[in-house]
């Protein structure tokens, strides 16, 4: 296998390990369209996939996956013969078998499994649900599925909570540091104040009119004073003396 093909690997299985709790040994549930895949290709599954992961790897299937594939007679009688080789794991419907499809969406609900797959609409499905590991062949080649975006989006919703978390837990110690209670809040000494200067604007005089009547009487008075004409020395003589 290529270098670049197993460091793809490697690092799609770390981000499942680090963000949804993935350990070895990785258990891989296998369903009737991957073995006839397989069988086309003429591939060995068991010595491909432990090869592909180099590392400690389970191969499953279910009850489900096995009626399925007998209920659809001799098109997958290879098939059949392949899954039957894996261990057969307890899904639950025991007496009462689901589609395979329909069983391996309920096997991967609460726990962590690796699905390999053939089936193009179970993919889709799986896609959509944070936490979901797919594997496929490309022709004679396993290919482990990159991390889908509903599983990055949670993941990155996850450690923008866990960044909230920690500035709240953060905040609480600072607040048990300055011996307050978790609800209460610093309370800031405030600033004395002193008188403020008086806005200049609202100091201005009003200019105060004058009535209308007293200007008129004004008026009147200054029209009523007679102007006084000043008579010369030699003319009041001259009168004088007549």
């Amino acid at each position: 296998m290529k270098i670049s093909r197993f460091k793809k690997s490697h690092k799609t299985l770390a981000y499942f390990a680090t963000h949804f709790d993935y350990r070895e040994p990785y258990q891989v549930l296998i369903d009737a369209t991957f073995c006839q895949a397989a069988l086309q290709h003429k591939i060995g599954i068991e010595e491909q996939i432990r090869k592909y992961f180099q590392c400690n790897v389970k191969l499953l299937t279910t009850q489900c996956i096995i009626l399925e594939a007998e209920a659809l007679g001799a098109p997958l009688t290879g098939a059949l013969t392949i899954v039957k080789q894996f261990h057969v794991h307890k899904c639950g419907h025991e007496g009462k078998p689901v589609a395979a499809a329909e069983c391996l969406k309920s096997m991967t609900k609460d726990n962590r499994y690796i699905v390999a797959s053939q089936d193009r609409l179970l993919q889709a499905s799986l896609r959509k649900v944070p936490g979901r590991c797919l594997l496929y062949l490309h022709k004679a080649t396993p290919v482990l599925e990159a991390p889908s975006d509903a599983s990055k989006k949670w993941v990155q919703k996850r450690a923008k909570n866990l960044m909230l978390g920690k500035q709240e837990e953060k905040i609480k110690y600072m607040k048990e540091k300055q011996g307050l209670k978790p609800t209460e809040t610093p309370v800031h000494p405030k600033k004395c104040k002193g008188p403020k200067n008086p806005n200049p604007l609202s100091c201005k005089k009003s200019k105060k009119k004058k009535p209308a009547l007293q200007g008129v009487e004004q008026t009147t008075r200054t029209k009523a004073k007679r102007k006084r004409v000043k008579i010369p020395e030699h003319i009041k003589a001259a009168l004088a003396k007549n």
